[in-house]
């Protein structure tokens, strides 16, 4: 099938790469000359696990392309995925102004039947005003063509994004046309196989579903952080609380782990986004405020247990990162507890030493070049003289370190443990006063 994708971000370039890697012609169209350079000469300008083999494999196929030239994605495929950014807005909600542009630039050069994909994770009630849009479009020149618009939500986890896509839990397509919903099912069969995985339900359900699913997870993430902050006044141990309550199966055990709140492009924003839509139809949404609320608190964790260590004066002190990505197996630092760490010890006259596997890059193009910030070349070399080390980011990497080797390279033997993956008694095994998220201090005997 002839697809086009516009917009060359996450989102866009694993859908378009996943499809042309089972057989498909896909032209990815974005208005950003530098990336598509960049994709044309072999680049990504994103991390994501086994996206450049991927493309460079379908590049050289020939069933993927990438061009500014959106008159010729129009006219390319049947399929019109929009898969651009819906940053929040100043209010909170989605700004689809990127959305309704492509809309917008459909419309203006469509000659025939097409389908309109919304990939982006959009509020409730944008396919009618991309529909409006593409009418509008139509209708200034004259024309009456067909077309019909779909949601398809995108499920990918930054990290596992080609896993997710190429083996969904379940792909849900929202259109109100038996005949559409044939044709995605026919687009996503490859994907499909062993068991059904789509489910078609009417457009505005399809739109609430990417918004639900996420705050649903993001909630469990703020009841594990709220109950890790009872826990530690109360003197329980937030990890065995953890297992206690996922063996209930009705419970689990995803996403309840405690740490220092969950950040990256998703959570954060589409909370946020359901709360505005939420709002605009007469609805207070208080369990959603209260997500967000203790997400924003927990961020702001780190750097009070660090405080509180340094008698609540931490100007001339240096600290070590390790991780500064929101979630391992990315580079992405949107909203990443890091950021809010690093700049609240800025602010009180601290030194950041960081580390992170594949952010470093992400951190510069951020934050520049500073005295306050040294970007080191390895974990090791992060602790260098530092009055403390806090892991942010739990890579994998970092699970099992030479806890003697860290206490005699760090300048006080002082470890926070943001996402409590390490053995307390390990580490006070090795003289390192140990803290962590829901749990007592622990250290040395």
């Amino acid at each position: 099938m002839e697809v086009t994708i516009f917009g060359s971000g996450y989102v866009g370039l694993v859908t378009g790469a996943c499809l042309a890697e089972v057989g498909n012609d896909v032209l990815c169209i974005d208005v950003d000359p530098d990336k598509i350079d960049l994709l044309n000469s072999g680049g990504v300008p994103i991390y994501e696990p086994g996206l450049d083999e991927l493309i460079r494999n379908n590049r050289e196929a020939g069933r993927l392309r990438f061009s500014t030239d959106a008159e010729a994605g129009v006219k390319h495929g049947l399929f019109q995925f929009i898969a651009v950014g819906t940053p929040p807005d100043e209010d909170g909600s989605a700004d689809l102004q990127y959305v309704l542009s492509v809309a917008r630039t459909i419309g203006q050069h469509m000659e025939g039947y097409r389908i309109l994909v919304d990939k982006s994770t959009v509020p409730v009630g944008t396919a009618d005003k991309v529909a409006e849009t593409v009418r509008a479009a139509l209708a200034e020149r004259d024309q009456s063509i067909d077309f019909d618009v779909v949601s398809n939500p995108e499920f990918l986890k930054e990290g596992a994004a080609i896993e997710d896509f190429m083996r969904p839990d379940r792909i849900i397509v929202g259109t109100d046309n038996p005949r559409t919903a044939e044709l995605l099912r026919a687009l996503y069969a490859p994907f499909n196989r062993n068991r059904d995985r789509l489910m078609v339900m009417d457009v505005r359900s399809a739109e609430l579903t990417k918004y639900a699913a996420n705050a649903m997870l993001a909630t469990k993430i703020s009841f594990m952080n709220e109950l890790s902050n009872i826990a530690e006044i109360v003197g329980a141990d937030i990890e065995k609380v953890r297992v206690g309550i996922g063996s209930d199966p009705r419970i689990g055990y995803q996403f309840i782990y405690p740490g220092c709140g969950y950040g990256g492009s998703c959570f954060p924003k589409d909370v946020r986004a359901l709360e505005r839509t939420a709002r605009g139809v007469g609805y207070e949404p208080q369990l959603l405020q209260a997500v967000e609320a203790v997400n924003f608190r927990q961020k702001e964790l780190l750097f009070d247990k660090l405080k509180a260590q340094f008698d609540g004066d931490l100007a001339g002190r240096t600290i070590a990162l390790w991780g500064l990505a929101f979630k391992p197996n990315t580079d992405d630092m949107r909203e990443a507890s890091s950021r809010v760490l690093m700049e609240s010890l800025w602010a009180a006259g601290a030194k950041v030493q960081a580390f992170d596997p594949v952010a470093m890059d992400e951190a510069r193009r951020i934050y520049g070049e500073r005295p306050d910030l040294v970007l080191a070349e390895d974990a090791t070399a992060a602790l260098a003289g530092a009055d403390a080390l806090v892991i942010v980011t739990e890579w994998t990497q970092f699970r099992s370190p030479n806890f003697r080797l860290i206490r005699d390279t760090l300048a006080r033997p002082l470890l926070l443990d943001g996402r409590n993956i390490l053995d307390p008694q390990q580490a006070t095994a090795a003289g390192l006063t140990y803290l962590s998220i829901g749990r007592a201090p622990a250290t040395p005997a």
